[in-house]
């Protein structure tokens, strides 16, 4: 098959990283690969993986028709089988692109903890959770789960961090507590900020240190808070070591680290013990009765706020830093479910089956009432988030904010009925 993949930006993170990593893989098993996107830092890993890349214009809308004509000129100029979108926006366009008497078909993935709900309900679409597959799954045709996928040769315990300990002045007198993530407002903030007002409070009396793997918009935020730990410990036991195009040396030279999603999972493929971090005060500890929960709902969770969030992860750190035992123990124990469901190899020969299976069935279930009615759909989302911004209310990441909500109203409701249950 020939393959176009589109990950929504080349900017570092989880789901462009997943998209280019899967896209070495799937390439591995025999078949012609090429991504398009936005110029960014990424672009440089897809060139060295001798992939080729097609660049878009930066100043283009999202949704673009623009874009969707160049994927079409793609198709027929390259004989493209599948086009392969991530997250909502290129889901789209490769769904616009591939519509009508084309005979290259088109699949959706979507990293994120919710999906838009204007992706065409006949779009393959691919999730990273169970939890989000069982949702879509009652009201889309064609919805298949790919945890997020970990290269487990690359990303595996032996590998030297003493280069980066130099760089970075990070002496063998502490243990690492590492953070690699971008640093921005939503989803990642809070966690951070919480990460480094306990750590820097858990560094007066024990041997232990904050490094921050990445940038973002947050990082003032970040370094502000980071230098008033630094100051209050009369030394670094903070460090920001900015954004690492090769972030392997900071994961090895973790005791312990805290992260979501990719991250969290890249973090357990080099033996490290994981304390999954979320949103409202989540911090859980991944240990085998822990870990049925991230299987199901994914490497995130949310807690009942953010005041108990300090709280949490002192609880989930002091046993881990105190026991070496403890730390080798859950860092194994962490080190072989990647191995055994997370692989990159597993994860691209699910891939090749659902490519093989929506070019069996291009074209034969896509309507023009369903275009119509996603096109609509489109337009009348931008115009309220247009609206949205103007008054200062549109989250950076929108779909992710719908999905916490509704989680968060069913665990409320779950709790009164508990509550309300005790009480009579």
């Amino acid at each position: 098959m020939r393959i176009l993949v589109y990950p929504h930006t080349m900017e570092v993170g989880g789901s462009q990283l997943n998209a280019i990593e899967l896209a070495e893989a799937v390439r591995d098993l025999g078949h012609e690969v090429m991504l398009v996107s936005d110029p960014g830092p990424l672009v440089e890993r897809v060139k060295a993986a001798g992939l080729e890349h097609v660049e878009l214009d930066t100043a283009r809308r999202r949704p673009d028709p623009a874009t969707v004509r160049l994927l079409r000129r793609l198709v027929a100029e390259r004989g493209i089988d599948v086009v392969h979108g991530y997250e909502w926006p290129p889901g789209l366009e490769a769904y616009f692109a591939t519509f009508g008497r084309s005979p290259a078909a088109a699949v959706c993935t979507v990293m994120s903890s919710g999906v838009a709900p204007f992706l065409p309900r006949e779009l393959p679409l691919i999730v990273g959770t169970e939890e989000l597959r069982a949702r879509e799954a009652a009201r889309r045709d064609d919805v298949r789960l790919i945890e997020p996928p970990v290269d487990v040769v690359a990303n595996a315990p032996g590998r030297s961090s003493e280069e980066f300990r130099e760089r970075f002045g990070l002496g063998d007198d502490r243990l690492n507590i590492v953070v690699v993530c971008r640093l921005v407002p939503e989803l990642k903030l809070e966690g951070l900020l919480t990460a480094v007002e306990v750590v820097g409070r858990l560094a007066a009396e024990l041997p232990v240190r904050l490094v921050v793997v990445g940038d973002g918009a947050a990082r003032d935020q970040v370094e502000s808070r980071a230098a008033e730990a630094n100051t209050r410990a009369g030394e670094r036991v903070v460090v920001l070591t900015g954004e690492l195009f090769d972030p392997r040396p900071a994961y090895a030279s973790g005791a312990v680290a805290i992260g979501m999603g990719g991250s969290a999972l890249r973090a357990l493929a080099f033996g490290c013990p994981l304390v999954v971090q979320g949103e409202a005060g989540f911090f859980e500890p991944l240990t085998p009765e822990t870990v049925d929960r991230f299987l199901t709902g994914g490497w995130y969770g949310l807690g009942n706020g953010p005041a108990e969030g300090a709280r949490r992860l002192e609880e989930a750190l002091r046993p881990l830093l105190a026991d070496a035992n403890l730390r080798a123990e859950l860092g194994a124990f962490g080190r072989s479910l990647v191995v055994e469901r997370f692989s990159l190899e597993r994860a691209a020969r699910v891939q090749e089956g659902i490519y093989r299976d929506a070019l069996a069935r291009a074209g034969s279930r896509a309507s023009l009432r369903s275009a119509a009615a996603s096109s609509a759909a489109v337009f009348g989302y931008k115009v309220r988030r247009k609206y949205a911004r103007a008054r200062g209310r549109a989250p950076a990441d929108d779909f992710n904010a719908v999905a916490k909500n509704a989680v968060a109203k069913n665990a409320a409701g779950k709790n009164a009925a508990g509550k309300n249950a005790v009480g009579k």
